[in-house]
């Protein structure tokens, strides 16, 4: 049951949301005008532009004004949505170029430390050529 008035209430609010409506709404209500004029009484002259005109005309047309800004709405709630998912992928494809960065960065360090071996090996060598040929000297002396 509860879906039938779910669906009835969605199809009536449909059809009342029109401009069409409207316009019908304006023809009923005008067809009490005359009636209406015809007292000469200011009283149920503006009950009829109160009660039945402008009742019956606005709520169809108050209907569209917010079908029309939700539209919009809508339209920016969507335009902000793809420009954060855009977004997002810049931040992803940012985030995989530093993890290459910092991958690279480490690589030279790593290269970096066998360097220090190799200085710290050849300056050891050249440490004991340095007190050999010192020896050699010494000893030719």
């Amino acid at each position: 049951m509860k879906q039938f008035n779910e669906k009835l209430a969605s199809r009536i609010t449909s059809a009342v949301g029109t401009m069409w409506c409207a316009y019908i709404f304006a023809g009923i209500a005008l067809i009490s005008l005359p009636a209406a004029l015809s007292t000469g009484d200011p009283i149920i002259i503006v009950a009829w532009v109160a009660q039945t005109f402008l009742q019956l005309v606005l709520l169809s047309i108050i209907m569209v004004g917010q079908d029309v800004q939700s539209k919009g709405l809508q339209q920016k709630i969507d335009e902000t949505h793809e420009a954060s998912l855009a977004e997002f992928e810049l931040a992803k494809a940012a985030r995989e170029s530093h993890a290459q960065e910092i991958a690279a960065i480490k690589n030279l360090l790593m290269n970096l430390k066998d360097l220090e071996k190799d200085v710290d090996e050849i300056s050891s060598d050249v440490q004991e050529i340095s007190e050999d040929t010192t020896e050699i000297t010494e000893e030719l002396h």
